[in-house]
């Protein structure tokens, strides 16, 4: 089972009138066409923990990535850095640069309370490389930056789960911490672990089953989780397991993906008495368009959204829970027709008296449709899906690793 290392927070380097190196991850969804960045969630997560740096006199520098190289979001941050000063009202500075003489130099004049971000670090081969900690401090990345600063911060856990040097190089020759995103996410993932908090619900769909399949058998090995509630494609791998006929569009679509050669997988969870659920119905898109409910034995065309006999059933068990983590929608929630299983899952785990995690940046839309009253009782929307997916597969995260290392080289913990 995996465990999480302790690491240490801002207040055990308590770094003032410094310079902080700070990790944050604002990679985002660009239009194709105008590069316009989608969706600001990631930058304002982040602002807490810059004005908290600069408001104890430091000069912080962000570094960053977008996309990577070959990708059509592969591009440069000037945008970053002006949504940045947009969000936040700082003046954040920019430069086109990451490690060289003009990047160092700018580093070195920025003055108490300024923040400077650099480019993005993807533009260095070296950061597309994973490696140990151990080599990747000893980069020229790392080398050609270190003795600018005198701390680092580490805020990017949705890039907790890369070994790159940005993540795990520079708390190997720096003190290091954690900033508030990385903190909040560490500390939803100890509750969820806590073995006093039961019973423990796990609501699991979305498209990434070969993944999601993973996390199901650490969690059933593991003994973590007392339900598993399944949708989506996920639930049509345990119901192909289980001997349904899912229909002829559904079995096409995950032979296509190559989703069929973990049935076996899941039969053997299955057998060894998993406590999987899967859905009793769904609605159907009919070949006009137009949506009926039908059985879990009687699917007829593409199942695109949980129905309303699942809806019923899942929420009575998540009435009980203590702990409900939610990852990936229940339907093709880009069709508001088949939104409602999605809406109304989210819905009833924030109704119950349990801490909810959700994991994917679609739920801050679902629970933005539901309302302020809703908003209110989110207990954690993680920022990172593949970091969290990785550590509910039950992966160590090297970022985390990299920190703790850190703490005890500096800090003697």
């Amino acid at each position: 089972m995996v465990t999480i290392p302790k690491v240490p927070k801002i207040e055990d380097l308590n770094p003032e009138r410094s310079k902080v190196l700070v990790r944050i991850d604002i990679n985002s969804p660009l239009d194709p066409v105008t590069g316009e960045i989608l969706d600001d969630t990631r930058f304002r997560a982040h602002i807490p923990t810059i004005k908290e740096l600069i408001e104890r006199g430091n000069a912080v520098v962000l570094m960053s990535h977008q996309g990577r190289p070959g990708s059509s979001d592969f591009t440069r941050l000037h945008n970053h850095a002006r949504l940045l000063r947009k969000l936040s009202g700082i003046p954040v500075k920019f430069i086109d640069d990451i490690i060289g003489p003009a990047a160092r130099k700018t580093i070195d004049e920025l003055k108490p309370g300024e923040v400077l971000l650099l480019d993005n670090t993807r533009l260095l081969s070296e950061e597309v490389i994973e490696s140990v900690p151990e080599r990747q401090a000893r980069s020229i990345f790392v080398r050609s930056l270190v003795d600018h600063f005198d701390y680092y911060i580490n805020d990017a856990f949705a890039t907790a789960h890369r070994s790159q040097p940005s993540i795990v190089g520079f708390p190997l020759v720096l003190p290091s911490a954690m900033g508030r995103v990385m903190e909040k996410e560490v500390e939803a993932l100890r509750r969820a672990f806590d073995p006093e908090a039961t019973p423990k619900i796990f609501v699991l769909g979305g498209a990434k089953v070969h993944d999601t399949m993973r996390v199901i058998e650490h969690l059933v090995e593991n003994k973590l989780a007392d339900r598993i509630l399944t949708t989506g494609l996920v639930a049509f791998l345990f119901m192909i397991s289980k001997g349904i006929n899912v229909g002829l569009h559904q079995k096409r679509i995950m032979e296509n993906r190559g989703i069929l050669t973990l049935v076996s997988r899941a039969r053997r969870l299955l057998l060894r008495g998993a406590p999987i659920e899967v859905p009793l119905d769904f609605v159907v898109e009919k070949e006009d368009g137009e949506t009926v409910v039908r059985g879990a034995h009687e699917l007829d065309g593409p199942a695109k959204d949980i129905g309303p006999a699942t809806i019923d059933s899942y929420s009575e068990l998540l009435k009980e829970a203590s702990i409900i983590v939610m990852r990936g929608p229940a339907g093709v929630i880009e069709d508001k027709r088949f939104r409602k299983g999605t809406l109304e899952l989210v819905r009833r785990a924030l109704d119950s008296k349990a801490f909810t995690i959700f994991g994917g940046g679609h739920f801050n839309t679902i629970i933005s449709m539901l309302g302020e009253e809703y908003k209110k009782k989110v207990g954690h929307i993680s920022t990172g899906g593949g970091a969290l997916l990785l550590f509910l597969s039950g992966e160590n995260l090297p970022a985390l690793e990299a920190l703790s290392m850190s703490a005890s080289q500096f800090l003697g913990w």
